[in-house]
């Protein structure tokens, strides 16, 4: 198979470039192995401690072109909480504002040829869901105590169908961190593989490599828009997860 893909010049592995892969040697990989998805996820922290800590420390009347987009996408998140949370919800704005951040610049470094997209991973994904799962669920008691059961009581339907949208309520309810780290994974990876798969081609096609190339133009385009999008679509569902947990009745 390695041979007949050789000789025709097609040697296309979408998938590889998600590969795990430690940063030092070759052997095994543990928790605590130091790999690709680790250094990107730090090169993701630096870049908004950058941006927002040290780009912004001036304060300027007139702000620098760091200070801009810094203040720009504050205010669009903070708008976004207040929005669909309300005021009750603008306490927790950090954690919404940190998801955001992390998650746009994750997505845009992936972008980068030669990089490793860590929002690729379900592992990464997955664990920023449950983290909004156990958040919100929590809050949600906390704040409200078993009147945030009324989240899955449709008091409005008519009574014989209550219980059986309880047991649907319930089930979506649970379903919210599955749904909420494969949309993320799923559409970032797609886009990838599908520019590796237009790569190949233009590797394997000769002088006609220009189709592919336009392709791959296109869809890099497209995916810079992903990118933005899949971060604002996360970040607007854990609001409005959030505004569950604060408003719980139906």
């Amino acid at each position: 198979m390695a041979e007949a893909e050789s000789s025709t010049g097609f040697n296309i592995h979408p998938m590889d470039q998600f590969q795990i892969k430690p940063l030092f040697g070759a052997g095994e990989i543990h928790w605590y192995t130091p790999t690709n998805v680790t250094l990107w996820m730090l090169i993701a922290v630096v870049v908004a401690t950058v941006l927002l800590v040290i780009g912004t420390r001036g304060r300027a009347v007139i702000p620098s072109r760091s200070q801009s987009v810094a203040e720009m996408m504050y205010g669009f998140v903070y708008k976004m909480v207040e929005d669909v949370t309300g005021k009750e919800g603008l306490k927790y704005f950090p954690y919404i504002f940190t998801l955001f951040i992390f998650i746009l610049l994750a997505n845009f470094l992936g972008l980068i040829p030669g990089s490793f997209t860590t929002t690729s991973h379900i592992a990464v994904t997955a664990v920023l869901a449950m983290g909004v799962f156990l958040g919100v669920t929590i809050l949600g008691f906390v704040k409200n105590g078993t009147k945030f059961l009324g989240l899955f009581w449709v008091s409005s339907a008519p009574l014989a169908l209550r219980p059986i949208l309880a047991v649907i309520e319930l089930i979506s309810y649970f379903v919210r961190p599955v749904s909420h780290s494969i949309r993320l994974a799923g559409n970032v990876m797609a886009g990838h593989a599908v520019i590796k798969v237009f790569a190949g081609f233009a590797g394997a096609l000769g002088v006609f490599s220009i189709f592919p190339i336009i392709s791959i133009t296109a869809v890099y385009g497209l995916e810079v828009l992903v990118a933005a999008i899949q971060a604002y679509v996360f970040t607007i569902l854990t609001c409005v997860y959030l505004n569950d947990a604060l408003h719980p009745s139906h």
